[in-house]
């Protein structure tokens, strides 16, 4: 790779440094003075900094619960992981999943410049993603090699990040009010099908965030309590289940009720930080993006990361990650009765996804919209990771798969058009 491609890959891969550079560079098209040219992108990728660091906290949080559920319940099966697939995949392609991320970009804007989906994807990682999906099939399944290969790539990447965006942006008006940013996050297929469901479902208007509790309960009014007392709650079940033992291979040898309540005020704590990140983010990249879109994009809107929703409804991101994981739960106990590849929940993806997923049933049908189109959206990403689960091991990446709804989609979508054309 060559070390001008890599720094092109560095850039658009980190989302703090891909939004930095974008505030950067519409600020100076609006010719602001340099002193808030410099502010303005420091704040945005400050921003996007904190974020991680708190979706970090999250995950060290959550990643736990996982085991200790699956040895407290017995359950086996293949947890769905994006990055395990990257690891896998770059030994095979980096070269051409580098190229392609890059191309895919390219074509994004080019595709939104002619199309009428105007949208530009900055989450950056999950382009990286993507690319892999693209260039897993069509590279292994399809035979397709050297350019053909990257073109072919970046037109995959290119529509799917300005269709998905699209499709969530009735969806994202709803939630935030406004026009400034759409969902830029490839589990969005998942998100509007609890969207729509919340439309048949429930009244917008009996809102998760209305939720009305007993006088003596009035501390749980606060999100982030009402987070951390919930999910200490479910992780002590799943440590008295476990058992002392298997639980202090976890914790190092604390106290188990004490680890598990210490990891449920952590996974708060964590969340705390991604708010704090996205206002930081909010407040600086929707401004500075107008500079960049009338200069390269006229019109164009950015497509952010699905923590960007979190601030609007805090409830329904909880209520959306305990119902997906139990849609989760019940889609693999249909794949055991049929005989089909068990997927084991990830709490990972049932907490971004699932409670984004949460977030925008809330938006349409209030409560009832929350809790069953998240269980929905569970359902779809088991079964949907099921089915593309035999498509990667196909084509040489055993024991992993994409765990976010369009991956699967497009992964399977992409392996069928690939088998028509006399691939694996």
């Amino acid at each position: 790779m060559t070390g001008v491609l890599k720094v092109l890959v560095d850039i658009l891969s980190v989302p703090s440094v891909l939004v930095g550079l974008i505030a950067l560079l519409g600020l100076v098209a609006q010719r602001k003075p340099v002193e808030v040219v410099i502010s303005g992108a420091l704040k945005t990728t400050l921003g996007f900094i904190i974020l991680g660091s708190g979706a970090g906290v999250v995950i060290n949080a959550i990643v736990p619960l996982g085991d200790i559920l699956q040895h407290g319940f017995n359950i086996k099966g293949v947890i769905a992981v994006n990055e395990v697939v990257i690891a896998v995949a770059q030994k095979q392609f980096g070269t051409e999943m580098a190229l392609t991320m890059v191309a895919g970009f390219i074509a994004n804007i080019l595709l939104a410049l002619v199309l009428p989906w105007k949208y530009i994807f900055l989450s950056g990682h999950h382009t990286l993603f993507m690319a892999t999906v693209a260039v897993a099939v069509l590279g292994a399944g399809a035979g397709f090699t050297g350019i053909p290969l990257i073109l072919a790539g970046a037109l995959v990447i290119g529509f799917s990040s300005i269709f998905f965006p699209a499709i969530s942006a009735p969806f994202m008006r709803k939630i935030t009010g406004g026009d400034d940013f759409v969902m830029g996050h490839w589990g969005t297929t998942g998100y509007c099908l609890s969207g729509l469901i919340g439309k048949y479902v429930g009244n917008p208007e009996d809102s998760t965030e209305n939720i009305k509790l007993p006088s003596w309960a009035n501390f749980m009014r606060e999100p982030l309590i009402a987070m951390g007392i919930v999910m200490s709650v479910v992780y002590i079940i799943a440590v008295l289940k476990a058992g002392p033992e298997f639980v202090a291979t976890k914790s190092g040898g604390q106290w188990p009720l004490l680890y598990a309540v210490m990891q449920g005020l952590l996974f708060a704590g964590g969340i705390g930080v991604i708010l704090l990140g996205v206002r930081m983010i909010l407040a600086e990249i929707v401004p500075a993006f107008r500079g960049f879109a009338e200069r390269i994009v006229p019109k164009s809107k950015p497509a952010l990361d699905c923590p960007v929703v979190f601030p609007y409804a805090p409830n329904a991101l909880l209520i959306g990650y305990l119902f997906s994981t139990l849609g989760g739960i019940v889609a693999m106990f249909v794949q055991v009765a049929a005989g089909w590849t068990v997927m084991v929940p990830s709490m990972i993806i049932h907490f971004f996804c699932g409670g984004s997923a949460g977030i925008f049933g809330n938006a349409t049908g209030g409560k009832k919209g929350a809790m069953v189109g998240a269980f929905a959206h569970g359902i779809l990403v088991t079964l949907l990771s099921g089915f593309l689960y035999p498509l990667m091991g196909s084509l040489g990446f055993a024991n992993t798969t994409f765990g976010d709804s369009d991956f699967s989609i497009m992964g399977i979508l992409l392996g069928f058009l690939a088998k028509l054309a006399g691939g694996k």
